[in-house]
């Protein structure tokens, strides 16, 4: 078992770790955002023609702020320290890490190249159909860090077993991301410079990453862990949500011309990225109950596979192909649909909680 110590660090985080207001209606808010973005760009361009001419290094400056304010409060929330843990109960951290970087990328490029380039192919033309694939691969090579810890609580997982999950997959990002995407962009037929990739996960894991983890520290070592987790990381309440969400009106009122010409192309998209999600879930989470894992291990595990870590998706896919690309909209349809499919995945884990062994009652 994990240290009680640092399952006390994050006791806290997991009764907390609730589902805040815009959370629990993050659908809601991406949909009316999209509307918003659409409106903006139909009725207001000279708005998106400023904002896109505010670039550099072909990074949209207002867009990279707001991601920014997504990624940094939430690399604040992951505790490294717990990394010295990963000896205690290995399996569920050897699962995590087969499906999200053996396995995840690699169906998502298939199960999307299946239905763009051939189910769909009628509706989507082949060059679009490129374009969507890869956007899907850089959703599916990105696993989730923010939203977990929502999918843990709701599933009742161990806290601090699931930040070790977190933490080591947020590592294993900085060195398996790019040559992933890389790879798997280029079956595509598009291409990817490396640099630009690498500048991408500089700006927006690295950067973000480290000053997450200096923030915490210092912040802890003047006040101590109980202000750092009750006073200090509820200041910064939903500014990621909100960071999200502005994002989302930037980009759609970039593309909406794109979509009032192709509205059925957010459909066909969403199918296989649900797809996706649910067959990551039961692979994740079957076999977690095959090797005899407890519920709270395998649950968050199944969660953490299914999710995505969209705001980096969308980051990437921004500063390689532009705002503007069809590349980013697939990540945009990625957390249209994800909250939605995450809560019935819950369910389903939690209908299933008798499928596992007994669970030690010390974390609840």
């Amino acid at each position: 078992m994990l240290s009680a110590r640092t399952q006390q660090i994050v006791k806290t985080k997991n009764n907390s770790a609730g589902i805040s207001y815009f959370e629990k209606n993050l659908t809601v808010w991406v949909i009316l955002c999209m509307v918003a973005g659409i409106l903006i760009g139909q009725f207001a361009p000279v708005i998106p023609g400023f904002l896109s001419r505010l670039e550099y290094a072909n990074v949209s400056i207002p867009i990279a702020v707001l991601i920014w304010l997504m990624i940094y409060p939430m690399m604040m929330k992951v505790d490294f320290s717990s990394l010295k843990n990963v000896r205690r109960e290995p399996a569920g951290l050897y699962l995590t890490w087969v499906v999200n970087w053996l396995i995840k990328p690699f169906t998502m490029f298939g199960i999307t190249s299946l239905f763009f380039h051939y189910i769909f192919r009628s509706l989507i033309e082949p060059g679009l159909a490129g374009e969507y694939v890869a956007g899907a691969v850089i959703l599916g090579a990105a696993p989730c860090t923010a939203m977990v810890f929502v999918w843990s609580h709701l599933t009742r997982g161990n806290p601090a077993y699931t930040v070790v999950q977190v933490a080591s997959n947020d590592l294993i990002i900085l060195i398996a991301f790019v040559p992933i995407v890389v790879f798997l962009v280029g079956i595509t037929g598009l291409s990817i410079p490396w640099d630009t990739l690498f500048f991408s996960v500089v700006i927006f894991v690295v950067i973000p990453l480290a000053s997450g983890v200096a923030t915490r520290r210092l912040v802890i070592k003047r006040h101590g862990i109980q202000y750092f987790r009750d006073r200090f990381l509820p200041q910064f309440g939903n500014i990621t949500i909100c960071g999200l969400l502005l994002t989302l009106v930037l980009i759609f009122s970039f593309q909406g011309g794109v979509i009032l010409q192709n509205p059925l192309h957010i459909a066909l998209i969403a199918i296989p990225l649900i797809l996706q999600t649910v067959l990551i879930f039961l692979i994740s989470y079957l076999v977690g109950q095959k090797i005899g894992l407890r519920h709270e291990i395998a649950a968050p595990a199944g969660m953490i596979g299914a999710s995505n870590f969209f705001e980096l998706a969308v980051a990437v896919a921004i500063t390689v192909f532009g705002a503007s690309s069809p590349v980013v909209l697939v990540t945009v349809v990625g957390v249209l649909v994800e909250v939605p499919v995450m809560l019935a995945l819950v369910h389903v884990a939690n209908r299933t909680r008798h499928w596992f062994p007994e669970e030690e009652t010390s974390n609840q």
